[in-house]
Parts: C-alpha cells; sequence; structure tokens
C-alpha cells in the first residue's frame, strides 16, 4: 500500500461515493485522506462514511486520515417574492433587514452584523460573484447599491464582502456544534472556513485543545494581511480558490496562491491547494489539459496535498478522478525539472534542535544516496520538520500513537506506519531496519537516516541523528 509520490491526495466523499466499495475503491485508486464537507449532509451521514473508512483502515492496516471541513459563517440574502429578479446595470438596488420578500427594488440580506461594518464605495459580491454592486449609502439596518455587473439574481444567494473584515467569527454555533460531533467521531483534521484573522483559530483551538490539527482555510483576501500570523497558528493551510476566487480579480488568485505556498513552506506547515483542481472530470472521464497543467503547477511548487471535491463527492467519475491525479502527481515527481524547483525553493531552517537534527538528515540523505529517512515521532512534530526539508527520498514515520499515524498521512513524503514504543537504541536500530523491509523500502535503499529523541519516550526531544547502512 505504499505510495509511489510524496504529493498527497485529500477525496471528498458524498453521495457518489458514500457506501464501502467506493471508499474502498477511492483509497486504493491513491486517496490518502477523506474530507467530510460539513456544509452538506447530516451527522449520521458523516458518522457513517467515517466508520467505513476506520473498516477498511482495519482490514487494510493502513492509517487512514479524515478531515472534517466545517462550513463557516455563510452569508446569503433571502428571498423574492417571485423566486428570482432581473437586474439592470446602473439601476438602484437596496438590502435592509425586512424579512418581506424582495423584488426588483430591494432583498433582505438577514445579517445585521454586516450592516455594521459597511460604508460607501464597498463592493458587495452575490451568486458567486455574478452580481457586483457597489454600496452608496448605508446605515445600522439598509444598505443603497448601484448595479455595477449581473442581471439576475434569485434566492438566498451568498453574498461576499471582500474590502472588509466582518465582524463575525469564523467558527458559527452550527461550526461548534459540528466539531464537537467531529471530536467525538475521532476526527483527525478540522477544516475551519473564512478564516479572516489569527484570533479566529485562538478561538477553535480553546475547543479542540490538543486533540485534533487545525486547518485555517485562506478564502478571504484580507486573510493575506495577516497570513504569516494565521499560518503560524495553524497546523495546516488549505488554499480554498472558491470564495478566494470570487473576492479578487481571476489574476490575482495565482499570485495570492504561490504567496500562501511560499508562507507555509518556509514555516514549515502542510499546505493544501483545493477547488475546481479536475473540475471537467464531474462530468467528464477525463480531464482538460489546463486542469492536469493546474495539478502540476501545485506539485511543482512543492505543496503537500491536492484536493478534489465535488468531482469525488458527486461527480459521475469519482474513482477515475483520483486515479488521474495520482497519475499526474506521479509523472510530474519523476521529472527532473520537479526536484531542481523544490531545491531551488529551500529556505534555511528555523533555530531549533528539531530543525538542526531534521536538516542534518536531509544533508545526510543526499550525501550517502539512496537512503531512507525514519523518524521515530509521538507526536508527529518530528515529521513535519523532515518533510519541511524536501529530502531526496521518503520519509518513514514510525509512532506509537494511532492518532499520529492519521494525521502524518497528509504530510509531503511521509509514510506513517504504526509500531510498538522504543525503550533504547538498539531497539530503534532494529525496529527501523524491520519496518524498512516489511514496507518494500528494502532492498531499493542502502542506508537508512534514523532521527530519534533521546530518552525515548518524551515528547519533543528530537536530538539524535543515526545513519546504518542496511543489506
Amino acid at each position: 500500500m505504499r505510495r509511489q509520490r510524496k504529493a498527497k491526495i485529500i477525496a471528498t466523499l458524498g453521495p457518489a461515493s458514500s457506501d464501502y466499495n467506493n471508499i474502498k475503491n477511492l483509497f486504493l485508486a491513491g486517496a490518502d485522506v477523506f474530507r467530510l464537507n460539513f456544509s452538506h449532509g447530516e451527522h449520521k451521514d458523516h458518522a457513517e462514511r467515517y466508520h467505513i473508512i476506520r473498516k477498511i483502515e482495519q482490514e487494510l492496516n493502513r492509517p487512514i486520515g479524515v478531515l472534517l471541513d466545517l462550513q463557516g459563517p455563510k452569508l446569503r440574502i433571502g428571498t423574492f417574492s417571485n423566486s428570482k429578479i432581473t437586474l439592470k446595470i446602473g439601476q438602484a438596488f437596496r438590502l435592509d433587514l425586512d424579512a418581506t420578500p424582495g423584488n426588483n427594488q430591494r432583498v433582505c440580506m438577514p445579517h445585521p452584523e454586516i450592516f455594521q461594518a459597511l460604508r460607501p464605495e464597498i463592493n458587495l459580491l452575490l451568486d458567486d460573484g455574478k452580481v457586483h454592486l457597489k454600496i452608496t449609502k448605508c446605515g445600522q439596518d439598509f444598505a443603497e447599491t448601484i448595479v455595477i455587473s449581473g442581471t439576475e439574481l434569485s434566492n438566498r444567494k451568498g453574498v461576499n464582502v471582500p474590502d472588509v473584515v466582518l465582524p463575525i467569527s469564523a467558527l458559527t454555533q452550527k461550526d461548534i456544534v459540528d466539531l464537537k460531533f467531529g471530536l467525538e467521531l475521532g476526527v483527525d483534521w478540522v477544516a475551519l472556513s473564512f478564516v479572516q484573522q489569527p484570533s479566529d483559530l485562538t478561538i477553535a483551538r480553546e475547543i479542540t485543545g490538543d486533540k485534533i490539527k487545525l486547518i485555517a482555510k485562506i478564502e478571504k483576501p484580507k486573510a493575506i494581511e495577516s497570513l504569516n500570523e494565521i499560518v503560524a497558528l495553524s497546523d495546516a493551510v488549505m488554499v480554498a480558490r472558491g470564495d478566494l476566487g470570487v473576492e479578487m480579480t481571476a489574476e490575482d488568485v495565482p499570485v495570492m496562491q504561490r504567496q500562501i505556498i511560499r508562507t507555509c513552506r518556509n514555516l514549515g506547515k502542510p499546505v493544501i491547494v483545493a477547488t475546481q483542481m479536475l473540475e471537467s472530470m464531474i462530468y467528464a472521464p477525463t480531464p482538460t489539459r489546463a486542469e492536469a497543467s493546474d495539478v502540476a503547477t501545485a506539485i511543482y511548487d512543492g505543496v503537500d496535498a491536492v484536493m478534489l471535491s465535488a468531482e469525488s463527492a458527486s461527480g459521475d467519475y469519482p474513482i477515475e478522478a483520483v486515479t488521474i491525479m495520482d497519475r499526474i502527481i506521479q509523472r510530474i515527481e519523476k521529472d527532473p525539472l520537479y526536484q531542481k524547483m523544490i531545491d531551488d525553493s529551500y529556505t534555511p531552517p528555523a533555530t531549533t534542535i528539531a530543525d538542526a537534527i531534521t536538516t542534518a538528515a536531509s544533508s545526510a540523505v543526499k550525501i550517502v544516496g539512496n537512503a531512507l529517512m525514519v523518524n521515530f515521532t509521538e507526536t508527529g512534530s518530528t515529521t513535519f520538520h523532515a518533510a519541511r526539508e524536501r529530502p531526496h527520498c521518503d520519509i518513514l514515520a514510525l509512532t506509537p500513537n494511532l492518532k499520529t499515524s492519521r494525521q502524518l498521512t497528509l504530510v509531503w513524503g511521509t509514510h506513517p506506519v504504526l509500531t510498538d514504543n522504543i525503550f533504547s537504541i538498539s531497539q530503534m536500530v532494529e525496529a527501523a531496519c524491520n519496518l524498512a523491509k516489511h514496507e518494500n523500502f528494502i532492498p531499493a535503499v542502502d542506508h537508512i537516516v534514523i532521527t530519534a529523541g533521546v530518552p525515548f519516550g518524551q515528547t519533543g526531544r528530537t536530538n539524535m541523528l543515526r545513519i546504518e547502512k542496511v543489506s
């Protein structure tokens, strides 16, 4: 079950991939982590899929990561008396708190907190940017606007406010209920939607503690202003190009994507690129060449994972989508230019003992050649540091912690294996060699480069590097 690639694949589960056979086939095709999208479905649906994943995990004896994606604060307009209206460019249009069904002159926007943050000249984007309004006058319970673009608007379409930080938490009451449910289930990662500022992560961390890893979804341009702080407070970051693409111009999205990836690489945090990667495969058995190039660009940039959304959740070809994404990643990682680009994007490590050890281990791999890096880790921290180096080899992460092994399925180049506790250096070397053989890394490699912490069994103590020749 060892993947022949470094970057990982996240597959969203949904109506097209909710039974045992489909989920197992998605894993066999290459999915490393499964996403449960709490914007859709009931708790019982997600629980059923979660238990199927754990059954497959037990049958195949391979850790599988599960990511809970919270809906976040979805802002929407109200309804219209005739379900939809036609707008004219340049006309006046009013948003207010009146719950009465709207018409082509006004509609309810039942979010008083938004009105408090608005001011003239602010842009409002409705229906994923299809309708563009500019505010001319506003108050505590209304906003007068002028239509800049867009002609049709129907019931309950979404609202985006790209120009301001809205006075709303990234965690709604629904999110808090969903998050607590996910903690009870035992999910490994939780994605926090519409993160605007560092405090959004602090609030989530107060609920989760250290029970789960937090992913900050960057889909608000305002988040870019505090990007370093947000990344530092996160365990991983997702470039969520759906809403990000709504709130900024198309030409800015690739620039922001690369900036976010670069920041995550610098700080040693896993980074995921998501949304519309193989969008045409919702209805077609093969992707467009542009989509294949989009996946390739993310891989050349050194991301930890790429994600499928509707392609695997509700599309007609979920297995094919994962299979083709797996093939694209493998092909790019075999390109000599890939390793050169990864090496050229290297940044100096932090001044910590863990980074000193993993940097030395990565250098040792290049010097001895044909090697495997083996990390002994309790919390996964050592492996996060090792993956930051993007070494010229696989990373075999050995941990006695089942939760850690599942979380590491998201991390670049990592092959996590659940193992017994280690109590001595001789036991460490023996376990590293035996498991490298068992996981089919040997005889392909001649050396193993081992990192661990002494005394054994204590967290945050990575302080040892050892090189062993294997036969």
